[in-house]
């Protein structure tokens, strides 16, 4: 199916949010695994296109659907204050901190209430990070490859250093799919990659 790559319009946001539920799951469809769909959302997506609609890129087809998309911050630090003080508070009543972390809706809620400046410990060499999320559907076309080329662009001519990103460890095909854009394990990260952009050094 033709696709292209354009800028996030702010209509894209619901496709937006479903896309990332629908991917979720290690790639695969995490509709109905938490009592609320849009939690996933909440956090890995639309926080980023209200903060950076400027780094939000997605997959449109010939028929006007939304399919897939790519997300970021230039700056973690700055955005996890942002999402700490202005966006995750609206969402505590919804979505209430466990008082014991036991299920995987547990810990999502709980990443929502860690994120915070100085949790991540690469930003200094890697301070942007993204997320990108594909339907089944675009597979084969290249889009992924796509998006993630014309954020680094982006970033390199903002003279951004860096960038990392966190892959889900059931997700194998993600590995291999980052180490083929440059991107390299990070050591005592966990499963988190990061790449750095030359151009920006200069």
């Amino acid at each position: 199916m033709p696709s292209s790559i354009r800028p996030y319009r702010p209509s894209d946001r619901a496709a937006v949010s479903d896309i990332c539920a629908k991917t979720a799951d290690a790639g695969a469809d995490a509709t109905g695994i938490l009592s609320d769909d849009d939690l996933w959302g909440a956090l890995f997506a639309i926080p980023y296109v209200e903060r950076h609609p400027d780094l939000a890129w997605v997959v449109e087809t010939d028929d006007g659907r939304t399919i897939g998309y790519i997300v970021a911050t230039d700056d973690t630090d700055a955005f996890y204050t942002w999402f700490r003080d202005e966006w995750w508070p609206a969402f505590r009543e919804r979505f209430p901190r466990a008082e014991e972390v036991v299920t995987r809706e547990d810990r999502m809620v709980e990443y929502g209430y860690e994120r915070m400046p100085g949790i991540e410990p690469n930003v200094v060499d890697y301070p942007a990070h993204l997320h990108i999320d594909l339907l089944p559907e675009t597979q084969g076309q290249g889009l992924g490859r796509r998006l993630m080329e014309t954020l680094f662009a982006e970033l390199t001519r903002r003279g951004v250093r860096g960038l990392h990103l966190g892959i889900d460890p059931n997700n194998a095909g993600a590995a291999a799919f980052y180490e083929r854009l440059g991107m390299t394990r990070l050591p005592g990260a966990g499963h988190m990659y990061g790449v750095t952009f030359d151009a920006a050094a200069s």
